[in-house]
């Protein structure tokens, strides 16, 4: 039980990533409220941990509107009195290169993958700085220390994702508040195989040409990512302060012969 007691937030909960993390750290004892825009996988979320005996409640809540974010975050210290742990999992791709994208393409990646980082960051901070302690971990992504072709509004998101929360840890260090990066590469999620069967003519090619970029020769899973924000969420990572953590199967320090 490494969360036992502890009020965890986690955004876009309703599928994916956001999905496996919110049942994992359920199960290792934390109350999670369960964010997302979309009611059915929030709610669907919610009724999987309580069915496995766990502690959860929905908010529905749009992170890229100041108001809405406001709410959920007031919502939850009403009923939890603390926020412990906010892990801002919501996010969204973009595919292009730059010429290739339309400037409201651009907009809308650069608004919910940092905005959507920034709000809920905004009004969960002064609470953890109040009691003096918290967990921050941020969803960046791999690419943010890599090269990827046709991914230039994600990987504009994802590297300022990750220099966002080494300049948040300067700031809430003296807070005893950690913020933490996680680096996922490749992952099968509902939206990859999504992407993967409507963007491609043989969906089962992408897939191994993706493989290939990856020491591990496999696409992670979801439950991997869990894992991961399970350690940085948890006190066992008391020691880190401002990291990245990769989880992308050897994408960024290998390459296969």
């Amino acid at each position: 039980m490494r969360l036992d007691n502890k009020i965890v937030l986690i955004t876009g909960a309703g599928s994916g990533i956001g999905k496996s993390s919110a049942l994992l750290f359920a199960k290792e004892g934390a109350t999670v409220i369960v964010n997302d825009l979309v009611e059915k996988g929030g709610l669907e979320t919610v009724e999987e941990i309580h069915q496995a005996g766990g502690k959860a409640l929905f908010i529905q809540a749009d992170t890229t509107v100041p108001e809405s974010v406001k709410a959920m975050v007031d919502q939850a210290i009403d009923t939890y009195g603390r926020i412990d742990v906010l892990f801002n999992n919501a996010g969204v791709s973009g595919i292009g290169a730059i010429h290739e994208v339309e400037p409201e393409d651009w907009d809308r990646v650069i608004r919910i993958n940092i905005r959507g980082v920034f709000l809920p960051c905004k009004y969960v901070l002064p609470h953890m700085m109040d009691r003096r302690e918290g967990s921050i971990i941020n969803m960046s992504s791999c690419i943010a220390e890599i090269g990827l072709g046709r991914r230039a509004s994600y990987s504009a998101t994802k590297g300022a994702v990750l220099s966002l929360t080494k300049s948040m840890q300067v700031d809430y260090a003296p807070y005893q508040i950690r913020v933490n990066a996680l680096l996922p590469g490749t992952i099968l999620t509902p939206f990859v195989e999504n992407y993967l069967r409507t963007s491609y003519d043989d969906p089962e090619e992408a897939i191994d040409s993706l493989k290939k970029r990856q020491l591990s020769g496999d696409l992670g899973r979801p439950e991997d990512v869990a894992k991961a924000a399970l350690f940085l969420a948890s006190d066992d990572s008391r020691f880190m302060m401002g990291s990245p953590l990769y989880i992308d199967g050897g994408v960024v320090f290998g390459k296969n012969a």
